[in-house]
């Protein structure tokens, strides 16, 4: 018999519901804007989608130097943003280390490719073969189990693997803190995940606190081929960046004229801001698709409401270099009483440097 915890899942990848104070249901109003009205969009950014074979995106230059030589999107390239179900064809392995930063903090989200090579995916799979799984309310097909960061083996020393914690480092600065851990897998028949945000202010039932920290990178990694046919991510590119209420993170949509298609190798991972519109497509292919899906926050940015800190005994079995990623998960950095001219002020910050998208190491 399963326990209550197991049989309450969410609508999202399997995530079961938590108890939340104050919840209150919301209600989108009516646009005041109709969807068809003329709209002024700002210039698109070099992201190298297909839409970049028009106008080609040179190589960084030398820090503090510009990199586009072309800064105004033609008609057709916007076209192309425009295009529902687009499948991303962007060269993902090519990119500088400032382009991948830079398309994660505009677009919203980023792959990847090839952070785990066959053999770490054989011996991950060996592992979520052993989970005892539960399917979501919305399908049968689509299962998964939460906290699985203490489970040992391969499925723990991934939450450290070194060329993600290199990236993730270099995005949010040398203090990352490790916030939650799950399994997804979406098997043939499954109908697809509706659009929805993972970060939520002031917590919710699906998500509780965990992920209601301002800022907070999910990485997703797949074991299998991401296909047009077996669930590829689906995701609105820059939803992140809206003030609209229509980007109101509570909000759920079951599709949008500008959602598009993300592809990739097993052993790849999109990464994605919380906030960013995101989901998946059907699997209407012959296989499983398995993700194991983890956050990491910088250590200033904490939740909006205290959440159950690590069980002291678990955290001595992990490996060292887990260790040190899983501290308190409501650390916050702040100064709630900071004066306008507090002493040691620093004169340079690299991390919100103009210039950081220029990066090449």
């Amino acid at each position: 018999q399963k326990s209550s915890r197991m049989a309450k899942a969410d609508a999202v990848g399997g995530r079961r519901r938590r108890p939340v104070s104050n919840h209150q249901p919301l209600t989108r109003p009516r646009t005041l804007y109709p969807q068809n009205s003329p709209k002024k969009r700002r210039p698109i950014s070099a992201t190298r989608t297909p839409s970049d074979k028009l106008n080609p995106v040179p190589k960084a230059g030398p820090r503090g130097t510009a990199r586009r030589t072309n800064t105004t999107a033609t008609g057709e390239q916007k076209d192309v943003l425009k295009q529902k179900d687009r499948i991303v064809e962007t060269d993902w392995a090519g990119m500088t280390l400032g382009e991948r930063i830079e398309h994660l903090e505009v677009e919203g989200y980023l792959v990847l490719p090839d952070l785990l090579d066959p053999d770490h995916i054989r011996r991950l799979q060996a592992e979520t073969r052993k989970f005892e799984t539960f399917h979501v309310d919305y399908s049968v097909y689509q299962r998964g189990c939460q906290d699985i960061q203490f489970r040992g083996g391969a499925i723990t020393e991934l939450i450290a693997h070194p060329p993600l914690i290199d990236f993730l480092k270099a995005l949010c600065g040398p203090e990352l803190i490790f916030m939650s851990y799950d399994y997804s897998r979406s098997e043939p028949g499954h109908p697809g995940i509706s659009l929805h945000c993972d970060g939520q202010p002031w917590g919710s039932e699906i998500f509780g606190y965990e992920q209601s920290c301002p800022r907070l990178v999910r990485v997703l990694y797949y074991l299998q081929d991401l296909t047009p046919e077996v669930s590829a991510f689906k995701v609105v590119p820059r939803s992140h960046l809206s003030f609209h209420h229509d980007g109101n993170p509570y909000l759920r949509y079951e599709e949008h004229p500008e959602q598009a298609m993300v592809t990739c190798k097993a052993g790849s991972a999109v990464l994605i801001n919380q906030n960013v519109f995101h989901g998946n497509y059907p699997n209407i292919g012959a296989y499983d698709r398995e993700m194991l899906g983890l956050a990491y926050r910088p250590s200033w940015a904490g939740p909006s409401d205290k959440i159950k800190p690590w069980d002291p005994e678990e955290l001595a079995k992990v490996p060292p270099a887990v260790r040190e990623l899983m501290g308190d998960p409501n650390t916050r950095i702040w100064h709630f009483e900071g004066g306008n001219k507090p002493p040691n002020m620093a004169r340079e910050g690299p991390g919100i440097d103009a210039s950081r998208w220029e990066r090449t190491s």
